[in-house]
């Protein structure tokens, strides 16, 4: 057996693509690899069936820190980010790890499962909500859309759709009214866990588009959680995008994005001290305090992509007699 340590502590986004290409390293090459990480997201690799506990000293073990090169490339090549972690280790261990499904790698435990119908058996099913963040990290500014926008699409569908906003506290995510407010109030495991009781998301391209499409849906949903996707510009949408989500992009619609995504960083400079503050970092076509490319989506586009999942029969409006209730409590 290979003993290997994967090593990488970048944002909760990238760690998710890494439980992929762990899962597809064994599925592809069973029983020949032991593995343990050493990645800044613990809480996303809670109840992997694929770890097994290795000590940095242990005879045998090989540590790699893990990249997706592929990303310089993204433009050009037909990869989605599910096989940067994958063909970096297949570049590295000399291997043909391919990805095995569309999505990342997330596992709910059986104490977990338990707690769910627990739950629910004492207070009845939860009432069906969808998750979204009004902003995002700071590094990346450019990712976000218009918090009032984002109101206007919660106030469209009041009585309809529960909407419970959620993102880190030392994040950016403008307070949005009429919604069930978890900013800062939710750990990376509480946060899989209301995704895992969500009916669908709104979402830049950011881990809750991830764990959107990575965490299992409850009995009675489609197969795939609903989820519409900002997205803009900056990225390619081949590279980043789910099958049955909703991906709003305008790549191509401009002259700064018409051969791919631009992959900037910032929409204005934000006097940090970050290198992200630099010329080449910074968007080229902005219009007031968004790039272009997001202002060119607007709010009647976002609702008319939520609608499409009711319109379509994949989901069913709240019943105008269901009185609000939150989430149940400690998710």
């Amino acid at each position: 057996m290979n003993k290997l340590i994967l090593r990488n502590c970048q944002s909760p986004g990238d760690i998710l693509m890494l439980t992929a290409a762990v899962r597809d390293l064994h599925r592809c090459y069973p029983g020949r690899y032991l593995t343990d990480v050493r990645t800044s997201c613990s809480d996303l690799w809670t109840g992997n069936p694929w770890l097994t506990p290795l000590r940095d000293d242990e005879p045998g073990v090989r540590v790699i820190d893990c990249h997706y090169p592929i990303i310089h490339k993204s433009n050009q090549a037909p990869w989605h980010f599910l096989f940067g972690f994958a063909e970096h280790l297949n570049d590295v261990l000399g291997l043909r790890i391919q990805p095995t499904e569309h999505r990342g790698d997330i596992h709910l435990t059986p104490e977990e499962r338990e707690w769910f119908a627990r739950v629910e058996e004492a207070r009845g099913e939860a009432r069906p909500f969808w998750l979204f963040a009004s902003g995002g990290k700071w590094d990346y500014t450019i990712k976000w859309w218009d918090p009032e926008r984002y109101q206007a699409v919660v106030d469209h569908f009041r009585e309809r759709i529960d909407f419970v906003q959620v993102g880190e506290s030392h994040h950016r995510h403008p307070p949005i009214r009429n919604v069930v407010d978890l900013r800062g109030a939710t750990t990376l495991r509480q946060l899989v866990r209301l995704m895992y009781h969500a009916q669908g998301a709104v979402s830049a391209i950011s881990l809750l588009m991830h764990l959107a499409a990575a965490v299992e849906v409850k009995p009675g949903m489609p197969r795939n959680r609903p989820c519409v996707v900002i997205a803009g510009g900056r990225e390619p949408p081949h590279f980043t995008a789910y099958p049955h989500h909703q991906f709003i992009h305008t790549v191509g619609a401009l002259r700064c994005c018409d051969d791919g995504g631009c992959w900037k960083s910032r929409t204005l400079p934000l006097g940090d001290g970050d290198q992200k503050d630099q010329p080449g970092e910074l968007c080229v076509d902005v219009v007031g305090r968004l790039p272009r490319c997001m202002h060119m989506i607007g709010a009647d586009e976002v609702i008319r992509r939520v609608e499409s999942y009711f319109e379509g029969g994949a989901l069913s409006y709240l019943p105008s007699d269901n009185p609000p209730s939150p989430p149940p409590a400690g998710l």
